[in-house]
């Protein structure tokens, strides 16, 4: 996904904090989130994502600071006449209504005629791909039909900002990965600001343009999947976000926006200033990798870069990939490597010497 730079701000955290109590729950928040932009809010359970994301909708107060929307202060404008509508990780369907009676639910002092209201509910259905379910009682749907009821319901009061509280939790993993796209193919075709909470990685990457990861209510690093994944900040965010090897690693000297460093299995190198985390971890320093920045070269392949040695420890077979344990010579640990199951590369035995090529490029140093 891309986010036009010159979109307008939507929400605005300025230095926000929440206490309960003793207990420090958003610490110092600042960020902004673009209009129509599919922002997440990812972190591990206890993180603050979903104090944060009540903050929005006006169902938590804050301690000092400001929440804005759309250019407004939020302070003292309760929930109902915020611009901005949540979809719970419950769905919160009522079972003795039906589908349309509980899309409907929040025109009930809406102005509108009772025809009017009935274009708008039979709209919003079609939106979530529910049109002719009108009629069908509520407590007869699967989990993926309750979700789309619970979108149609919120985004039929048409507000500025849709809030997700992990809508997709309950959801099989296939529905579950089905729903993303859905959601994906819906924000876009609405416009309308999307803020995601979860606590899955892939999820938010999937899903969003930007994504704030957050520990003990602050946010670690704030930027694009793509960033996220192969420029993590810290070894924190680059541990939590999928899976990162690291190996040792003694920094040379750094000079004319270059670091060089003698790295554990892979020997001397030289690095970018932008392959250099900018918070420090406080462990060392190492490198860091993702298991798909290795690969296997079979009989007759060359590297296009760089090679080492390799000892294979285990061996993982999910079908379209299969997944090693290798490890490199000159290392103590074990490292992940993915490679993809094509046709006619065979999969390595344990035991199996093998050689491996990677690139400088894909390497990460945190100090």
């Amino acid at each position: 996904m891309t986010l036009a730079a010159d979109k307008p701000t939507m929400i605005e955290f300025k230095d926000v904090h929440k206490y309960y109590g003793d207990y420090h729950a958003l610490r110092g928040i600042t960020a902004t989130i673009k209009a129509g932009e599919f922002f997440s809010l990812l972190g591990p359970s206890g993180c603050g994502k979903t104090t944060l994301l009540r903050t929005i909708a006006g169902f938590e107060g804050i301690s000092s600071g400001a929440v804005m929307i759309d250019g407004k202060n939020m302070e003292g404008v309760p929930a109902n006449v915020r611009p901005t509508n949540m979809v719970f990780q419950s769905y919160a369907i009522f079972p003795h209504l039906t589908v349309a009676e509980n899309v409907g639910f929040g025109l009930r002092k809406d102005p509108r005629s009772k025809a009017e209201k009935a274009a708008a509910v039979a709209e919003a259905l079609e939106m979530v791909g529910l049109k002719g379910y009108g009629a069908r009682a509520a407590h007869a749907l699967s989990g993926g039909q309750r979700q789309r009821v619970a979108l149609a319901r919120a985004l039929i009061l048409k507000p500025k900002v849709l809030l997700l509280d992990e809508p997709l939790s309950a959801l099989d993993k296939k529905m579950r990965e089905q729903m993303q796209v859905e959601l994906i193919k819906l924000q876009r075709q609405v416009g309308i600001t999307f803020i995601l909470v979860t606590h899955d990685q892939e999820e938010a990457l999937v899903m969003s343009d930007r994504i704030a990861v957050m520990f003990e209510g602050e946010i670690a690093q704030l930027a694009d999947p793509e960033t996220l994944y192969r420029r993590p900040n810290s070894r924190k965010v680059a541990d939590f976000i999928g899976t990162m090897n690291f190996l040792p690693a003694q920094i040379l000297s750094e000079h004319g926006g270059k670091v060089e460093v003698d790295a554990q299995g892979f020997g001397r190198l030289t690095l970018n200033a932008d392959q250099v985390s900018s918070a420090p971890g406080g462990t060392g320093a190492s490198i860091g990798f993702r298991p798909e920045t290795l690969t296997i070269l079979f009989d007759g392949q060359t590297a296009t870069d760089r090679e080492s040695m390799a000892t294979v420890e285990e061996v993982v077979y999910y079908g379209d990939m299969t997944y090693y344990d290798i490890k490199l010579d000159g290392t103590t640990e074990a490292m992940r490597l993915s490679m993809r199951n094509v046709f006619g590369r065979p999969v390595l035995d344990i035991g199996t010497r093998a050689r491996v090529a990677w690139a400088p490029g894909a390497l990460v140093l945190f100090r």
